[in-house]
């Protein structure tokens, strides 16, 4: 992190980006010529806070030794849900993701862990007799399963953020809901496995907007099966992950249900939510996946203008109070990258790596495939802190 002394004075840097921006030049090359940085660069109002959040924990003070429980991952993404698990000391047996960048992914994370997908495998759940069979054979899974079924159905058909990227005319404006042929109805294929191997406990994570859409009636619909077998199912809760020690506000709906008779407890929020300012004071050079954008002259003498939390509306970018829970880390389009938020204390968007440290991964978990597509699945993932607590409280309630 550069220390407030390192910045360069505001006539220093406002002389060369208007050097730059007059005369066409590269910043980035005039940066570097210079011996500097974007992290040398400053906004107008430039504070950095010298707190320290004391309560402030990341993922890594809190894993557990291992309980033995077995746990499978459905929908795996980048591995959001899968770190929790692990971190709360269950055994992850396998992930199962249709995405082949999500895949190597995992694999590169998780070398000694079976991942069922691309390019050995689709990963789709609507092939269910070649997975059930992968699960059978390969894993000796028998039913019923005494461990952890985990996943969260693509969200996009529910999502209010991804369908407002198109005009309000257009047909992909209203969100589709279960009525999406080829997403809507990926719940229903992850119930199916849940019928056939009946684990103890199984987590369904999804947008608020899956219950949202039509009050609840489609989901309870197609849990109905489940309880017919005779599964206990929670209400579905929506949970901010920044009640639960995640610098960042990000609401997502959370169901859990187990064949005991006991409904699940959710676990209880902190007493306060915790500010991303720690997550820009710890040293970051030397990670994996942190590189940062070459920004234009005229996009930093817009975005040095800004206060906390104010919008550059042109780039569609926030900037960052440090004071509080990051604004939700952005996923952007299954076919295109996402997007960052801009720094606190340098005018810049943030790196896929700062981005993981606000959805709380492990800073030794690495993400494949170009950044745009790091930024994918960095914002599509389960923020891995909330999942433990999630993880821990199912162990602490039905295995302890």
């Amino acid at each position: 992190m550069i220390q407030i002394e390192e910045k360069i004075s505001l006539k220093e840097q406002t002389s060369l980006l208007r050097k730059c921006s007059d005369n066409n030049l590269n910043l980035s090359e005039e940066l570097k010529k210079a011996g500097l940085t974007y992290d040398h660069l400053r906004y107008k109002n430039y504070k950095q806070s010298n707190i320290s959040f004391a309560e402030y924990k990341s993922i890594e003070d809190f894993r557990q030794k291992s309980n033995g429980i077995p746990a499978i991952s459905f929908f795996s993404g980048a591995g959001g849900l899968d770190i929790g698990f692990d971190y709360a000391g269950f055994n992850n047996l396998a992930s199962i993701e249709i995405n082949q960048l999500f895949c190597d992914t995992l694999r590169a994370n998780y070398p000694n862990h079976l991942v069922i997908g691309p390019p050995e495998n689709s990963g789709d759940l609507k092939n269910k007799e070649t997975i059930s069979s992968i699960l059978k054979k390969d894993l000796g899974i028998k039913s019923p399963f005494e461990g952890v079924f985990h996943g969260g159905p693509p969200c996009q058909p529910f999502s209010i953020a991804a369908n407002q990227r198109f005009a309000k005319d257009d047909e992909n404006f209203k969100r589709k809901g279960f009525s999406d042929e080829e997403k809507g109805n990926l719940l229903q294929e992850y119930v199916w496995f849940i019928q056939q191997f009946k684990p103890k406990v199984f987590l369904i994570e999804n947008v608020p907007g899956i219950y949202e859409i039509d009050n609840g009636k489609e989901l309870i619909k197609a849990l109905e099966p489940l309880e017919k077998i005779g599964y206990s199912i929670s209400k579905p809760k929506v949970l901010n992950a920044a009640d639960y020690g995640v610098p960042q506000k990000r609401l997502r709906l959370f169901l859990i249900g187990t064949r005991t008779k006991e409904k699940f407890a959710f676990p209880a929020i902190n007493l306060f939510q915790t500010p991303c300012l720690e997550v820009f004071e710890r040293n970051i050079d030397e990670d994996e996946n942190h590189v940062t954008r070459e920004h234009t002259a005229q996009s930093i003498l817009r975005y040095m203008e800004l206060e906390y939390g104010e919008r550059d509306h042109l780039g569609r970018v926030d900037r960052l109070n440090p004071f509080l829970p990051s604004k939700t880390v952005i996923a952007g389009g299954t076919k295109g990258g996402g997007r960052s938020h801009l720094h606190p204390y340098s005018p810049r968007t943030l790196s896929v790596r700062e981005s993981a440290r606000l959805q709380t991964f492990p800073d030794n978990y690495f993400f494949t495939g170009p950044a745009a597509r790091q930024f994918t699945q960095v914002g599509n993932a389960v923020p891995p802190l909330l999942a433990f607590k999630l993880a821990f409280q199912i162990f602490n309630q039905y295995y302890s």
